[in-house]
């Protein structure tokens, strides 16, 4: 499927002590392993509504563009269990029966279905809405479209080295697939590793990236006991390649500068039986981060230290 390099409009003007101490070595070291670091003492508090790591844009007015090249059926084939993988035969490589499930935060129609999305599901510890529209640039960009198009280059370069990939969603049903069901899929794809792809939407001034790991949840149908510290694992590993492939620094407004955030209140997460991450990619809402998430070469350094991450992850 053809990446999104169409130009964007043009812009105007989240418990374990050992794995934090790792995490820091990942940041300035670039790419070992590591796990949670608890919120820092300027973390912005969980954001309400449904399970998106990125903030809840209002449903515009006025329709946004559609995803170019993103909103084609599902295609499928070799690349994946089901649903939406890559149709061509996977090379042979480090990654070979190796399993992955990437989930474009959110749905570019969403803002089409505001009654569905804002239907509520139940997240293991009390119930949320299905999904948001996510967040935008000021001058539209949506972080939907965003989502895709990172995914996409994320899947080709995991299947280049042997993953089998799948997709929650490829832009090819009218709304969602809601919290729950994102999580169900990597669960029944029994997926080596699972990453949540998102830009956030905070304050100007705010920037840089971090990666959302499942806090620790029992109870009312949610346990994360088994992926807390694969999970941290994971994230750490993603942190410190994502800092070295695209130059942007951790968080500045949440994790406590370790680009780790620990969350209990997301679905995705909490459903999960699999290791999973959200990964923030910057704040959309800053001009700064703006006009890297609206870059495609940026975005492919994005994709890369991701896949980065969860290559070093897979490999032990």
């Amino acid at each position: 499927m053809p990446y999104d390099d169409s130009p964007p409009p043009t812009r105007r003007a989240r418990p374990l002590s050992v794995a934090a101490a790792l995490a820091a070595v990942c940041l300035t070291a670039a790419g070992c392993g590591g796990g949670p670091e608890a919120d820092g003492a300027g973390a912005a508090s969980p954001r309400p509504g449904a399970d998106a790591a990125s903030s809840t844009a209002p449903t515009p007015t006025g329709k946004q563009p559609e995803p170019s090249g993103t909103a084609s059926p599902t295609d499928s084939g070799s690349g994946s269990d089901s649903g939406s993988g890559s149709a061509k035969p996977l090379p042979k490589g480090p990654l070979t029966g190796r399993t992955v499930v990437i989930d474009p935060g959110h749905n570019p129609r969403n803002r089409d279905h505001t009654r569905e999305i804002n239907e509520q599901v139940d997240i293991g510890t009390g119930r949320k809405e299905c999904d948001t529209t996510g967040t935008s640039t000021d001058d539209g960009y949506a972080e939907a479209r965003f989502t895709l198009d990172v995914s996409h280059r994320l899947r080709t370069l995991l299947e280049a080295e042997g993953a089998r990939v799948r997709l929650t969603h490829d832009a090819d049903r009218p709304f969602g697939p809601c919290i729950d069901e994102r999580a169900r899929t990597g669960n029944e794809a029994k997926a080596d590793a699972v990453v949540s792809v998102h830009a956030d939407g905070s304050a100007v001034g705010n920037r840089g990236f971090h990666v959302i790991l499942p806090a620790e949840v029992r109870g009312d149908g949610a346990d994360t006991s088994k992926i807390v510290r694969s999970s941290a694992d994971l994230g750490a590993r993603i942190a410190g390649h994502f800092v070295r492939t695209t130059g942007s620094e951790p968080s500045n407004y949440i994790g406590g500068k370790t680009g780790l955030d620990t969350r209990n209140d997301l679905g995705g997460l909490n459903l999960s039986t699999v290791p999973k991450v959200f990964v923030e990619c910057g704040n959309m809402r800053d001009p700064k981060d703006a006009a890297l998430l609206t870059s495609a070469s940026w975005r492919q350094k994005a994709a890369q230290g991701m896949a980065d991450g969860i290559s070093s992850y897979l490999k032990g």
